[in-house]
């Protein structure tokens, strides 16, 4: 297993896949260790949690450096995701009790209600878009809960999984109790079934989610899927054109273009349409594709080779059946999984850039009639992660994204974007369950009901 510097090709470092023997053993410990855990005090778990906060927070710049290498995010997204972890580490360790407390309900009985016990050691499978956050939004709510937690992380993000591990060790986090594993994805489904593991949460693509649900399905065991997007942003003829257009750019090439919650679909009215285009077009021209290890560069290489080729066939198939090319699009030559801003216009069902996930810094940008064929056409996907709608009439706004919208996170104004405080989670074929706030806390527990008799 490789690791590569998706901005040079050249291969950082080799690991050796763990054998399932060796892994049998980390899962068996993680259990007994998980057992003692689970006897800490809520405040004790809390200490353990401020310890990791501190750690990242004192090290942000390094480990901005160690994703910029391993999977291409600028340094400066790279700090600000190392600072969030550290945020939700602490928000779980400041409000995980107050969470997790009992719930007391009236009934016939003496005395009834509903308690939270921790479930018992939770497998994560992240993907390497969000190296630390991806993982740290759903340990620290994880092990604030009282469970234990093993980590299989992308392959191409070894060096941060293995850095993460270290952290939370560093942190005094009791042995066994969080570990990385190293093993290829064609090799989990014995790691998903094993005996130890209690549930599983997976982020990543559609396509790994049926995956992962059917194998943990077999042996009924608890999943949490946080899975593709194809986030629409409805820009309606009363809204603030200048505006939207910036918060669109800043959403569709946040880290690279390559997030779940990127902005995907611009559906314009037609009144404002080519006034969003034009300013669109202006800030997208603006942006500087290059080494994200450079101060004033907004969008850094694709993660690797491979999704850089998909995603520029999902360009070139979708000009082939009609889009219209009006920036970037042409693949460059020359080292590095780089690819350029690039904008679809005249996108239709039937285009890849219409029905899939453009996992890039690739906007299709789609003109209809009136808000309410702007409604139908955002809902017009297999998808339903984040959607946003921007518009003067905050009171309209604000009944479409709460009533119109198919998605698990809808904004008005402002582009979506994951909160501690908030749940976050999708629909469809972007999953089911929820991480973050009460709700990602209460994924991995026992709700019991306890009842007394009189």
């Amino acid at each position: 297993m490789k690791t590569i510097n998706p901005a040079t090709g050249k291969t950082l470092r080799t690991y050796k896949e763990m054998e399932m023997k060796e892994i049998d053993s980390i899962i068996q410990k993680a259990n007994m260790a998980q057992q003692r855990w689970k006897q800490k005090s809520f405040e004790e778990r809390a200490d353990y949690l401020r310890k990791i906060a501190g750690i990242l927070k004192e090290r942000k710049n390094e480990l901005a450096e160690l994703m910029a290498r391993e999977m291409g995010k600028p340094l400066a997204q790279g700090v600000g995701e190392a600072e969030k972890c550290a945020w939700v580490c602490e928000y779980y360790a400041d409000n995980a009790e107050a969470f997790l407390e009992n719930d007391v309900i009236a009934t016939d009985a003496s005395k009834s209600y509903v308690t939270f016990n921790p479930l018992g050691v939770v497998l994560a499978i992240m993907p390497w878009n969000f190296p630390f956050w991806q993982l740290f939004r759903f340990a620290a709510p994880a092990l604030m809960a009282g469970n234990g937690a093993i980590l299989k992380h992308s392959e191409n993000t070894t060096g941060c999984a293995l850095e993460i591990e270290k952290i939370i060790h560093e942190a005094g986090i009791p042995g066994g109790l969080f570990r990385t594993i190293v093993r290829d994805k064609s090799g989990m489904k014995e790691v998903i079934q094993h005996d130890g593991i209690a549930a599983v949460t997976l982020t990543g693509s559609t396509r790994a989610g049926k995956a992962v649900a059917a194998q943990a399905g077999e042996t009924l065991k608890k999943t949490v899927l946080e899975l593709g997007g194809s986030d629409p942003y409805v820009i309606l003829e009363d809204a603030d054109v200048k505006k939207a257009a910036e918060t669109c750019a800043t959403s569709r090439l946040i880290n690279s273009g390559q997030s779940c919650i990127a902005a995907k679909r611009f559906i314009v009215t037609e009144k404002v349409y080519d006034e969003f285009v034009e300013e669109f077009t202006k800030i997208m021209k603006s942006k500087k594709v290059g080494d994200p290890f450079e101060e004033d560069t907004d969008v850094g290489p694709q993660a690797r080779e491979d999704l850089r080729n998909g995603l520029h066939d999902q360009v070139q198939k979708s000009v082939k059946n009609g889009a219209q090319l009006t920036l970037g699009g042409q693949k460059p030559e020359g080292k590095g999984a780089y690819y350029p801003v690039t904008i679809l216009e005249k996108v239709a069902p039937g285009m890849p850039a219409y029905e899939e996930e453009l996992f890039g810094p690739v906007a299709a940008i789609i003109k209809v009639k009136d808000e309410e064929q702007a409604i139908k056409v955002a809902n017009d996907t297999s998808f339903g992660l984040g959607a946003a709608v921007f518009s003067e009439d905050l009171q309209k706004a604000e009944d479409i994204a709460a009533n119109k919208l198919e998605a698990g996170c809808c904004f008005v104004n402002e582009f979506v974007k994951s909160d501690p405080r908030l749940p976050f989670g999708g629909i469809k074929k972007s999953g089911y369950g929820r991480e973050l706030s009460l709700y990602g806390i209460r994924e991995f527990v026992n709700a019991k009901t306890v009842y007394i008799g009189n």
